[in-house]
């Protein structure tokens, strides 16, 4: 098995190019307080009772907490966050030096940087647990908010897949090959390893799929569909022989193999097999939202957990890296819908803004027929600056809720914060077959460079 490339090989996560401006407030919601643990109230009090949300108020209170944590941990302190995150935290996270970047990038965080011994992540808890597992023992992975999720996920806990991977299994033996969706919690990565299958990224799923194929394998993808078809279309498949699970919750009701659409025929001529999860974000963009902006003129890109209507209709599709650097490359002039998450397109918008460009949203229709869209990540947004003030000054004064510190195999409840710790026997299997799943899509990832 190929280690983790080293950092020579593959280059750092660059700066995002956000630039800040002191008169522009910082765009996300406030949380209601009780919405904090007990731990963060304080801090969260303080926020709240500021006069306003513009840089040049809301930095001077954070100096208070995060400049101590940095001068008390020094060069082994490193911040991290996802494109997708409310403003406030994206801006925030780069601003005190820490790094903005997607899945992919941030997965490698802990592995590339051994010196950095406390990794304080600002994103969803499979984001942390995947840095985790490919973090050495001396390097500790905390989340400021252990109930920022995935919808995605949440559709796809082990408990769902595993009876319809161990139905799979059963039948098609070692031709089956699971990929897991980085969006995936450290148990369905784990099941990845089992089958000799791969993580993979919206970034770099095609080139995972393809190893896979080349080498005979079925391939279980889980657990966006919509991700899943687009890769097989990218791919050159046949659509006729990828076969999709019903939504999770109709699934696990009748939870057999002969159910699916087709039965067993289809499952038996199948070369991809798509779990029935999706992104509840992405789902809803269409080709008539990408027909509605063509015909005024405007260039369309979206993200790939989009349905493949509106992927085979825009003008490309990528990752957040993809849509990002497509924002920050924009000319004077250029006009620039994006289809993902809100949050990420207003940062876009912002950042456009001051070099010319527009940049609108997808759903972002002024026609009564197009409702309902243009939504941020509520989940992801449950990061914000009083759960950042407070995890570095807890872990400063050597206090820092256990329920923040996250270990590969973790599983916790996005509505009660509930905990699941597998022991450490569980843990150390769980790791060596996780880490197999990640590396192998490192090692084809990087090949592809």
């Amino acid at each position: 098995m190929k280690s983790v490339p080293s950092p020579s090989k593959s280059p750092t996560i660059a700066s995002s190019g956000i630039q800040l401006r002191p008169e522009i407030p910082l765009c996300q919601t406030d949380l209601p307080l009780d919405w904090y643990q007990a731990e963060f109230k304080p801090y969260a009090e303080e926020y709240l009772a500021l006069p306003d949300r513009k840089p040049g108020t809301i930095f001077p209170w954070l100096d208070r907490y995060v400049i101590p944590a940095q001068e008390h941990f020094g060069d082994s302190l490193l911040l991290l966050a996802h494109f997708y995150m409310g403003g406030e935290i994206v801006k925030i996270v780069e601003r005190y030096g820490g790094k903005v970047a997607d899945s992919y990038q941030l997965a490698l965080q802990a592995a590339r940087n051994p010196e950095k011994k406390v990794l304080v992540e600002s994103a969803v808890h499979f984001m942390a647990e995947t840095i985790a597992t490919l973090a050495a023992d001396d390097q500790t992975v905390w989340i400021t908010n252990p109930k920022a999720g995935c919808t995605m996920e949440m559709l796809a806990k082990d408990w769902m897949v595993l009876p319809a991977a161990e139905q799979l299994i059963e039948r098609y033996g070692s031709k089956l090959a699971v990929v897991a969706y980085m969006n995936t919690g450290g148990r369905v990565k784990a099941l990845a390893g089992r089958t000799n299958g791969a993580v993979c990224t919206s970034s770099n799923a095609h080139l995972v799929c393809d190893a896979l194929r080349k080498e005979g394998k079925t391939i279980f993808f889980v657990p966006d569909h919509h991700l899943g078809r687009n890769t097989a279309w990218k791919l050159g498949m046949d659509l006729a022989r990828v076969v999709a699970f019903p939504e999770p919750k109709l699934w696990i009701q009748n939870p057999r193999l002969a159910t699916l659409p087709g039965g067993l025929e289809a499952l038996d001529r199948a070369e991809m097999i798509l779990w029935g999860s999706y992104c509840g974000v992405h789902t809803i963009f269409s080709k008539a939202m990408v027909d509605w902006w063509h015909a005024r003129g405007w260039k369309v890109l979206v993200h790939p957990e989009s349905p493949l209507e509106a992927v085979q209709a825009a003008d490309g599709a990528g990752s957040t890296d993809y849509l990002w650097k497509a924002v920050m490359n924009a000319k004077a002039g250029e006009k620039l819908v994006i289809g993902t998450e809100g949050h990420f397109v207003r940062n876009a918008r912002e950042q456009a803004r001051q070099r010319g460009a527009d940049i609108v949203h997808l759903a972002d229709i002024p026609d009564p027929k197009f409702q309902g869209g243009g939504c941020g990540c509520a989940t992801m947004s449950r990061n914000d600056p009083p759960h950042l003030a407070g995890m570095l000054d807890l872990l400063r004064k050597g206090k820092a809720p256990e329920i923040n510190r996250v270990l590969a195999g973790d599983v916790v409840d996005e509505q009660t914060a509930a905990r699941e710790r597998l022991d450490v026997n569980e843990r150390a299997t769980l790791v060596k077959d996780a880490k197999k799943a990640l590396e192998r899509m490192i090692a084809i990832t990087e090949a592809a460079r």
